[in-house]
């Protein structure tokens, strides 16, 4: 792309966040929806530059505003380079970028199943190393223990559901195994609706794909059955946001966790649901369930569940907290902080235990999610989903980085 002066570049949704280069403080960019792969790092001159990059104003606009604020021209062969940076890269809405966007949609359209898109980064892609990599999280003194599959004895109620992280296992590992070992010994299910959020959002609430989940321990296969009369109960097209699953770790990384625990045990499919309502009620100030089809969705479901010949189990892909500078924060992380959101956390999580979808909801929309909770809508609709919940908190955890904390828990649903 060359443009000239009546050219109007416009940035795509990306992520923002600032970093420490070797050059100074810069701010990194990336692409949610996982179009590009590249991070760029813009300095705090060019960051100025790229916000005028909105669609509305020209090369020459963007040159009169430099010229302005600094009492110099800016070069057009500067802004030419800028512009052509990020169009190749594929941050821009540009032809360039809506041909990779076709290119890369009919890949996954076409292919049989959901590729493993993290695989060899945020997991060992060779299965042998994968299985080691899984089994220490089990380990103590940070994991569980082992899973007893001859079972731990008499339980008052088998698991109908399980919270989980969603953060990368190297980060949050011990924490997935303190809930997979609760459903592992507490649960015959052979069906697993896995409920994910959709972290670049969606038009729909809920996006479905029939699409098996591959892994490096084999496919994690869809229930097409259950997925298809989930459909006609929901009254909604629950696949037009289906490219959302094409990148989006959340299901994957439960898909991944459950081929470990029964590859060699037990036969079982997955129900992936990826889900973006909550964040939106609360942007807008709306009941969480003013969107019709949230509720007709979640009332399908709950349908589907008591009709399905299979034993069913839900998984709930949910992170906690997102805070610090990289979220948006002015300050960084201190000790103090982190106190404050082991209580926030905590307090959210009573409502989880108590299985209160309503209660849950509020606690997050009392101060319109200001700790940037990310698994909202699988919880919401986990909870909502399931007759009389009631949870046991197994395991909550930090990753405490000054610049960005993230928060995740297990809870197991009984």
């Amino acid at each position: 792309m060359k443009p000239d002066r009546t050219s109007r570049p416009r940035l795509r949704r990306v992520e923002a966040f600032p970093v420490e280069t070797a050059s100074g403080r810069a701010v990194g960019i990336r692409d949610p929806a996982g179009y590009t792969q590249a991070v760029l790092f813009l300095p705090p001159a060019l960051v100025e530059i790229v916000s005028l990059f909105d669609g509305d104003h020209s090369i020459g606009d963007i040159q009169e505003a430099f010229l302005r604020q600094h009492g110099e021209l800016l070069d057009s062969a500067r802004l030419g380079g800028v512009v052509e940076t990020l169009d190749e890269h594929g941050f821009l809405e540009t032809p360039r970028f809506a041909e990779r966007r076709a290119a890369i949609e009919a890949a996954f359209r076409a292919s049989p199943t959901r590729p493993a898109a993290h695989v060899g980064g945020a997991y060992a892609g060779e299965p042998d190393a994968l299985r080691a990599q899984m089994g220490a999280f089990f380990d103590e003194p940070e994991g569980p223990g082992p899973v007893r599959w001859d079972g731990p004895g008499p339980v008052a109620a088998p698991v109908r559901g399980l919270v989980a992280p969603h953060i990368d296992f190297h980060r949050g590992g011990p924490a997935y195994a303190w809930g997979y070992r609760d459903l592992a010994e507490g649960t015959d299910a052979d069906c697993f609706v896995i409920l994910g959020t959709c972290h670049a959002g969606m038009p729909d609430p809920f996006a479905l794909t029939l699409k098996d989940y591959a892994t490096p321990l084999g496919p994690a296969p869809v229930d097409r059955e259950f997925a298809e009369a989930l459909e006609r109960r929901a009254g909604q097209d629950l696949f037009g946001s289906e490219l959302a699953h094409r990148s989006e770790h959340s299901i994957e990384f439960q898909a991944v966790f459950l081929r470990y625990l029964y590859a060699a045990r037990r036969e079982f499919t997955i129900v992936p649901v990826l889900a973006s309502f909550v964040h939106e009620a609360i942007a807008h100030g709306d009941d969480v369930e003013a969107d019709p089809r949230v509720p007709a969705f979640l009332d399908a479901l709950g349908e589907t569940i008591a009709a399905s010949r299979s034993r069913v189990c839900l998984v709930a892909g949910a992170d906690l907290a997102h805070v610090g500078p990289r979220f948006g924060d002015p300050a960084e992380v201190t000790s103090a902080r982190l106190r404050e959101l082991d209580e926030a956390d905590r307090a959210m999580l009573e409502a989880v235990v108590a299985g209160d979808a309503r209660a849950f909801f509020e606690s997050a929309a009392r101060d319109r999610d200001a700790r940037r909770v990310c698994g909202l809508s699988p919880i919401y609709a986990l909870l909502r989903a399931l007759e009389r919940p009631r949870g046991t908190l197994t395991r909550y955890a930090q990753w405490p980085d000054p610049q960005g904390t993230v928060t995740f828990a297990s809870v197991v649903v009984r």
